[in-house]
């Protein structure tokens, strides 16, 4: 029988939700077997930072937990770094545009955020206010994780292309190339990224992200080989297989 794993989505700084995602994995008859975070750990949510620490103290712990990383805290990390890439206009960069979600989660790290403010001055802040030891560890997440029957990326592979030649943007970035691409990938493909209203099958893939970001539910999935599982308040329910989805 297939080793079991559980996944949970993109978290979007809803530490409530982590929580009872958790919860719901305690729960189960399997647990204790290893989790998966797919990423996007941070943005839109009130608690960002508290979600960093909750992962990173699980794994402390020895926690049999793998965290992915996302598009979002991609953009965290470079914000911070020692090279970011502001636009030149001194417009705010787009980890602060108001949909993406930045300011909240500079605000999770008690920074004190002025209309005033640009770019440079928001940074500084930030590198006064953000653990160093949270983004050491954001910047050290891998972006592919595999297992027998498993392919985990955030945002999804590139069809056709060798996973050892992907390009590591796509596996944080990818869309419709990937999602509206109905071939087997050899082994089903389990990602976050875009957000739905529940996870769904795919039959390629596994889709995660049932849009905790925007205020939704975050239910956790079991994976038995290409069975898939959604945990909730009801228990287990089996995901069927859906047909491929043109987006």
């Amino acid at each position: 029988m297939p080793e079991p794993v559980f996944v949970v989505g993109d978290i979007h700084g809803q530490l409530d939700q982590l929580s009872s995602a958790l919860e719901m994995i305690d729960r189960d008859d399997c647990a204790g077997a290893p989790v998966v975070f797919v990423g996007d750990y941070i943005d839109r949510g009130p608690d960002s930072g508290a979600v960093i620490e909750t992962l990173m103290r699980g794994q402390a712990e020895g926690k049999n937990w793998t965290c992915l990383l996302g598009n979002h805290d991609d953009y965290l990390v470079r914000f911070v770094g020692p090279t970011p890439n502001f636009p030149e206009d001194g417009s705010h960069t787009r980890w602060l545009l108001p949909q993406i979600g930045g300011f909240e989660t500079l605000a999770s790290y008690g920074v004190d955020v002025t209309a005033q403010d640009d770019n440079e001055t928001l940074r500084a802040k930030a590198l006064q206010a953000i653990p160093e030891e949270h983004v050491t560890w954001l910047s050290g997440l891998p972006r592919l994780y595999e297992t027998e029957d498993h392919i985990f990326a955030h945002a999804g592979i590139r069809p056709g292309v060798e996973l050892g030649a992907q390009d590591p943007e796509d596996l944080i970035w990818i869309r419709q190339e990937f999602l509206n691409d109905p071939r087997d990938h050899g082994r089903l493909v389990v990602h976050g990224h875009t957000a739905i209203k529940v996870p769904e099958h795919r039959g390629n893939r596994v889709n995660v992200d049932g849009g905790a970001g925007f205020g939704r539910p975050l239910y956790p999935v079991l994976l038995i080989g290409r069975d898939a599982f959604l945990l909730g308040p009801f228990g287990r329910r089996h995901l069927e297989p859906l047909p491929s989805l043109v987006l």
